[in-house]
């Protein structure tokens, strides 16, 4: 599983049109699933991505959590980070999850993100054509991997 994190301003995503999630202060995030991840696999992602120190404390270092500061998250599901890029002009999706199994553990690691997670989250449309906006914030960006 791969998430790409943007530490946002704000966020937001349409389909057709139709505002379907936004957010204010907090981590976009657009979640990679691969051939053979599992629940263990999103369970890591979650654990990592509630932890990890991306926001500023008093001093200005990157010492607080989305948690730590009650932050919110935009959830969005994106296959091609799963791509195969090392060779060639054209990019392979042979490593990502299949479809059903892909819109389960997307499912699934939404549901646990707001289990655990006291702030707002907000998700895209899984397998739509999304349009998503946002205001990077720093620009910061990470991308963490189980």
């Amino acid at each position: 599983m791969k998430c790409l994190l943007q530490r946002v301003s704000s966020a937001s995503v349409d389909v057709e049109g139709d505002q379907v999630g936004a957010i204010g202060r907090g981590l976009l995030v657009f979640a990679g699933l691969e051939k053979g991840d599992e629940r263990a696999e999103v369970d890591r992602m979650c654990d990592r991505l509630l932890g990890y120190r991306v926001f500023g404390d008093a001093e200005g270092r990157m010492n607080l959590s989305v948690t730590d500061m009650a932050g919110d998250l935009l959830l969005v599901s994106q296959f091609t980070l799963a791509a195969d890029t090392r060779k060639g002009a054209r990019p392979s999706f042979s490593c990502a999850a299949e479809p059903d199994t892909a819109r389960d553990l997307f499912a699934y690691f939404v549901a646990s993100i707001e289990a655990r997670h006291a702030g707002h989250v907000a998700t895209g449309r899984f397998a739509a054509n999304m349009q998503v906006s946002l205001v990077n914030d720093g620009p910061v960006t990470f991308l963490l991997e189980t």
